[in-house]
């Protein structure tokens, strides 16, 4: 059987993909200013794709765009990361719990396959160790097979990498990034083990000491 045709990727995709990259990584940091015409020439493309991306990036919240040719790349807020908090603490420990009790063979060799290699994050990490993180917690997602919530979830992640970075601004020190450590190691056996409410009991902490909650104390003060 033929496999199907992977999409091909446009102009504007690969904008997209470079632009979100740089915001999220730190190189376009929050409040900066985007020139359209210079972004457009490094990455070699014309304006008109870099535009489609920046609209895109506009609807997630990440840039701010004006009537000529620049952008703006949102500022951190307070409020925001509030909010963002907030919805993580009820939903991240629903998807947890529910992939505990729904988890197939191919959720658990991924869960596990994304825990290899995973530590906490570092005072300046890399967009690479981004995506290693985010593919541990898509995982779990993944295995809640509720399809409204792994979207949920996925929109939100893309908001909160920026504050999980400022707030690793500040060195939190060897022991919490253990006991980061130990929380996705936990969460994971609780999920393998099907157990759903030490799976959300998991979540729930490691919600309320993660590093949005300490942007939100940063952001405040």
């Amino acid at each position: 059987m033929t496999e199907p045709a992977t999409p091909l990727m446009t102009k504007s995709d690969v904008a997209y993909d470079k632009v979100r990259e740089k915001i999220l990584s730190g190189e376009f940091p929050p409040g900066s200013v985007i020139n359209q015409a210079t972004l457009a020439r490094t990455i070699g493309i014309s304006t008109t794709p870099l535009r489609e991306a920046l609209r895109r990036l506009k609807a997630e919240g990440l840039v701010e765009l004006g009537a000529h040719r620049d952008a703006k790349v949102t500022e951190l807020k307070a409020e925001e990361n509030r909010d963002l908090l907030e919805m993580r603490r009820s939903l991240d420990p629903l998807a947890a719990s529910l992939a505990a009790q729904r988890r197939t063979k191919d959720d658990i060799a991924e869960i596990r396959a994304s825990l290899e290699g995973l530590w906490a994050m570092p005072g300046d990490p890399d967009y690479e160790h981004l995506l290693h993180h985010r593919r541990y917690h898509r995982a779990i997602y993944r295995a809640s097979h509720n399809e409204l919530l792994i979207e949920t979830l996925e929109g939100l992640w893309d908001k909160a990498d920026r504050y999980r970075r400022f707030a690793l601004e500040v060195d939190r020190g060897p022991e919490a990034r253990a006991k980061k450590d130990e929380e996705h190691r936990m969460l994971a056996e609780a999920i393998i083990a099907g157990d759903s409410e030490g799976a959300a009991s998991v979540m729930t902490e490691h919600i309320n000491t993660s590093l949005a909650a300490q942007a939100t104390r940063r952001l405040r003060s």
